[in-house]
């Protein structure tokens, strides 16, 4: 798309923002239900698009992305009315006679940029709560999903005017354009190199950020862990949607007591849940493009696998792997892996994990397996992450009662449910000042019998 075009869709949007018509929360309801009518309608071309881009198959496809958004909408359908209310909080004596209240606001026009690996969940769900919270969007999808984000551009031009809601295909010049604009609220989900530049672009207009990122996501597999469900978990967790999940287990840190049990477990896990041969599985996905197949191919050390290792560079596909003795300074541990590959670390203390991750970066999952109490609560007070589970992982984010996001260099800021509603809004607190009467307190002169009051007042 050209420069201007894409110009004059935000001015255009900007203008329909200012006609106040997605102020009134009943437009907003109406507006989501358009967008659910579409989605259903144009369910099975969704399904098939997730297929053609990462092998999902259709179960798969509606239980992480298609079933989440249509929760969303009806959510916050459901809530969005009371999300908007104004609030009423008290007031101090100082201000008396007076009420005050927060109004939520939308902030206006939003942009909202996507990844690929989730395409139609990560564009969609975010989507949803800023259409609740009264702005207009201009949706931005990544270039590696390029039939999702057809149909993702059909549905929204189905429910939506491009005033309203319009999304925008391409690569890295569309992007760069779009940086270049002026919006009231950026939202992001990607990688954390791509999250830099997004926040320099922002800091010109000091436009607010969401930026959902990664990182390496530990999970962490104590002695009193029962292995065979932590070993079907994590199997499932990991290796869901080929690997590539912001919160999949990047790596686990096993006590070593159980780490022979744990491979175990793991081994069958695997064959149970993909079967002999996974590359043939067809309900097993696909890596997104040659470039990131390759790149997690060079990061599979033959010597350390000790289930799957093997590749098909036609389909795109490798199996899910799983290595052990491995150490920080293998290459699998140098980045996020973002892929099906499981390394398996050692640890003899809890001390030891302290040392490990208290020096590394703020992972946005965090995954603990016990029995432990004291261990659970301890863990989950003691390191910074931005959000997890205990003897599970991934479904945290699947829930519209808790927000999702990051801490540091995972992200900041968060959304789903009310916290996605709160996200696209803008807080306003307002004092309504009555005029009956007036209280000569604040006004000069000011007298010895002003001081003391105000001492009372305020201590």
């Amino acid at each position: 798309m050209e420069k201007q075009e894409i110009v004059e869709i935000v001015e255009k949007q900007r203008a329909f923002f200012l006609t106040g018509k997605t102020l009134p929360v009943c437009n907003r309801i109406v507006a989501l239900s358009k967008l659910e009518e579409a989605i259903k309608k144009n369910q099975k071309k969704i399904s098939e698009a997730l297929t053609s881009d990462l092998g999902k198959s259709e179960t798969e496809g509606f239980m992480c992305e298609i079933g989440i958004v249509l929760s969303e909408i009806t959510y916050m359908k459901k809530h969005a009315r009371s999300f908007a209310r104004d609030k009423r909080v008290s007031t101090p004596i100082t201000n008396f006679p007076a009420k005050s209240f927060v109004k939520t606001s939308p902030y206006g026009n939003v942009l909202i940029m996507s990844p690929w690996n989730y395409p139609f969940l990560l564009t969609v769900e975010p989507l949803v709560d800023a259409i609740a919270a009264g702005n207009t969007a201009v949706v931005k999808p990544s270039a590696y999903s390029p039939a999702t984000s057809e149909i993702m551009k059909l549905i929204i031009a189905e429910a939506f005017s491009p005033e309203y809601v319009t999304v925008i295909t391409g690569g890295r010049a569309e992007n760069a354009c779009l940086l270049e604009q002026k919006f009231d609220y950026i939202f992001f989900t990607g990688s954390q190199g791509v999250g830099k530049e997004v926040l320099r672009h922002a800091a010109e207009y000091l436009t607010p950020c969401t930026l959902e990122l990664g990182g390496k996501s530990p999970c962490i597999v104590d002695s009193s862990a029962k292995i065979k469900l932590a070993a079907k978990r994590i199997a499932w967790g990991k290796f869901l949607n080929c690997g590539q999940t912001c919160v999949a287990p990047d790596y686990i840190l096993c006590h070593s007591s159980v780490k022979d049990a744990l491979v175990k477990e793991l081994t069958a896990e695997i064959k149970a849940q993909y079967g002999e041969k996974p590359l043939e599985n067809p309900a097993y996905g696909k890596i997104i493009n040659q470039k990131h197949f390759e790149r997690l191919c060079g990061l599979i050390d033959a010597n350390k696998v000790v289930v799957g290792g093997s590749s098909d560079s036609q389909s795109l596909r490798i199996e899910p792997t799983v290595m052990q003795n491995v150490t920080f300074e293998d290459a699998v541990m140098g980045e996020e892996i973002f892929g099906p590959i499981l390394p398996i670390l050692t640890f003899e203390s809890y001390n030891q994990i302290y040392e490990i991750l208290n020096v590394r970066q703020k992972p946005l999952a965090f995954y603990l397996y016990t029995e432990n109490k004291k261990l659970m609560k301890e863990f989950t007070s003691r390191f910074s992450f931005g959000g997890g589970c205990i003897n599970d992982c991934i479904i945290h984010l699947a829930t519209n009662n808790m927000g999702f996001g990051g801490v540091g260099e995972s992200g900041m800021g968060a959304y789903h449910g009310k916290i996605g509603f709160d996200t696209f809004s803008h807080k306003k607190s307002i004092v309504n000042r009555k005029t009956f009467m007036d209280v000569p307190l604040r006004y000069q002169p000011y007298t010895e019998t002003k001081m003391k009051l105000l001492k009372n007042f305020l201590k």
